[in-house]
């Protein structure tokens, strides 16, 4: 997400970074190209100039040009105003109310019912929530089916009423099942239109005044731009709604609607939609997009992300097998199974300082580990645990199988074997100085 973005500008900080000569004038060409950056990214023009105006206004307050590290200073004072652009501070959602109840609006097409299954799913792994799916979209009974779909694979219930045609009935009919049946979130899923209609506009200021929503998110497609920040205000105008969820950021998006649906609505984005699977979903932190957007990664999500899949329990065994020189290719396989639902690989490396830009045109395919699963399901138990005994008549074995080839299958051996080595050096003294000191860091 905002490859193009934050290249530009890169490539316009880049002048004022290090010990060179800054002067007032370069100062404004640079600030000149993050303007245009910004537009580019489909920014409104106005946001953009008010943008670098309060950029140049700090950065000769703080005598930017006297600093022994004028570039580097410049790089704070732009992430700390894309910070506030976009929010300032992570905004949470209302989970107040029994049931608390959510309503989700937008335009169709904006992955408004995917992303309910999302919330639902999120708020589902917080272990105390139980969530309710609504379908209350009456004229696409497309949009009803998916919402069970969705409900069947989350296992998360899902209520709708075959031949109703009223949503309000149906929204205030799923709120007394709620309470019925246990469930304290509500995900109401309502009607989209192609585009902003009166009707549409009625449609959802009724379902709205009848069940009083502790939260109203908006959902908006990412890479429609600065017609996304338009559609958010029309919205808001009739609805005020409570926060904006901006979906397809892992798309070919310019990102003009994260930086600027803020300053044009005055509300917060409360979540961002990463990918088409059901855990591509994350809270919107402004300080870790500021970072990524201008290169420097986000390895508080990265670290969010790992700990969310990290398992006390399988680590203690884990750390067992290692010391015993028992580690095989079956825990190898639990550690790459992990790994997968920390998201799509794309969006981890973006996470990592640098990485984004040292892999840039590389293709960062999901099914990275795919040939290594392939090679390892190839071979029998016994190898897998003891792959020692695996010799050249069973490589050829394994790689036939795996439709891959003895090279790939030689390498693999050949890295598991220098990790193995590793992970047992880590299990010595120095390892657990260093593991004790992470600790006591935390």
């Amino acid at each position: 997400m905002f490859d193009n973005l934050s290249d530009k500008l890169d490539k316009a900080l880049h002048v004022l970074k290090g010990h060179g000569s800054i002067t007032e004038v370069n100062v404004a060409e640079t600030l000149k190209e993050v303007r245009r950056a910004l537009l580019d990214a489909d920014v409104n023009f106005k946001i953009a100039k008010e943008f670098t105006n309060r950029v140049k206004e700090k950065a000769l307050g703080q005598n930017v040009l006297t600093t022994l590290q004028p570039g580097q200073l410049m790089v704070k004072i732009v992430k700390d105003e894309l910070t506030e652009l976009m929010g300032g501070d992570t905004e949470g959602i209302n989970l107040s109310g029994t049931p608390t109840i959510i309503l989700m609006s937008g335009l169709q097409g904006s992955g408004k019912t995917t992303f309910s299954g999302k919330l639902a799913n999120f708020l589902k792994s917080k272990k105390t929530k139980k969530p309710l799916l609504v379908a209350c979209d009456v004229y696409r009974p497309a949009a009803i089916n998916q919402l069970h779909v969705v409900g069947d694979q989350l296992k998360v219930d899902v209520y709708s009423e075959e031949g109703n045609m009223d949503p309000v009935a149906i929204a205030k009919n799923a709120i007394a099942h709620a309470k019925q049946h246990g469930h304290n979130v509500v995900i109401v899923d309502t009607a989209g239109r192609l585009a902003v209609d009166e009707e549409m506009m009625t449609e959802i200021a009724n379902i709205h005044s009848a069940i009083s929503p502790q939260e109203t998110l908006f959902v908006v497609d990412a890479m429609t731009g600065q017609d996304a920040v338009n559609t958010a205000k029309a919205f808001n105008d009739r609805l005020n709604f409570d926060g904006v969820v901006l979906t397809k950021l892992d798309g070919d998006t310019r990102g003009g609607a994260a930086i600027s649906i803020k300053s044009v609505v005055n509300k917060p984005i409360k979540f961002i939609g990463t990918g088409e699977k059901m855990d591509a979903i994350d809270v919107f932190h402004p300080s870790r997009m500021a970072d990524r957007i201008l290169g420097m990664g986000d390895v508080v999500s990265l670290v969010e992300r790992a700990q969310e899949q990290f398992d006390e329990e399988e680590a203690r065994k884990l750390q067992k097998k290692i010391a015993k020189n028992q580690f095989g290719f079956d825990d190898f396989l639990k550690q790459i199974q992990q790994v997968k639902k920390m998201g799509s690989m794309k969006d981890l490396v973006g996470m990592i300082p640098g990485a984004g830009k040292a892999l840039k045109g590389m293709d960062i395919d999901d099914d990275a580990f795919k040939h290594i699963e392939a090679i390892i399901h190839s071979m029998t138990p016994g190898e897998r645990s003891k792959p020692a005994t695996i010799n050249a008549s069973r490589k050829k074995r394994i790689a036939k199988g795996s439709g891959t080839s003895v090279q790939q299958v030689n390498q693999l051996l050949k890295q598991f074997d220098q990790m193995s080595k590793m992970m047992k050096m880590m299990q010595g003294g120095k390892g657990r100085q260093m593991m004790q000191m992470m600790g006591k860091m935390r």
